[in-house]
């Protein structure tokens, strides 16, 4: 059978080995039931749902023809290397910054991977996700992150 679609079959292939991966490990939880779900139940969902994503994916690849094969080019490093960095630089600076100042910091960082870069657009984005999670993750559901840096309290 030929892959009709290079990228397509990488892509589909990585959501199914993904999806295998999460189902398989969530087996080590309790699932619960519908009413009370466990700590299994939600991965063990999404990781089905992602293989079956990627395995409608991969079959597609392999039977509908695209033109010139849809190749996979070059791996752009320094992209990668610019996304991966503001995840680090966000991991050491949310202890110390707190999430006010730390997650537009990675906002503002990973946006420097992109062709267009627009500083005020930046911003916004990080306006708005700070004030996301901090509803979501502070006051929906009360985990301790900090939110302000160490040195204000």
């Amino acid at each position: 059978m030929k892959v009709k679609s290079e990228k397509d079959f990488w892509s589909g292939l990585m959501f199914v080995v993904a999806g295998t991966g999460f189902a398989w490990g969530a087996t080590n939880y309790s699932f619960g039931s519908a009413a009370r779900p466990g700590p299994a139940y939600f991965p063990f969902g999404l990781g089905v749902i992602l293989a079956v994503l990627g395995a409608i994916i991969l079959f597609k690849a392999l039977v509908v023809e695209t033109e010139g094969g849809d190749r996979i080019g070059g791996i752009a490093w320094k992209p990668l290397g610019i996304i991966v960095g503001s995840v680090v630089l966000f991991g050491f600076m949310l202890p110390l910054l707190g999430m006010v100042i730390a997650l537009p910091l990675l906002v503002l960082t990973a946006a420097l991977a992109g062709d267009e870069f627009h500083i005020g657009e930046a911003l916004i984005n990080g306006v708005v996700l700070t004030v996301a999670s901090y509803g979501m993750f502070i006051k929906g559901l009360g985990l301790i992150i900090p939110v302000w840096p160490s040195f204000i309290g």
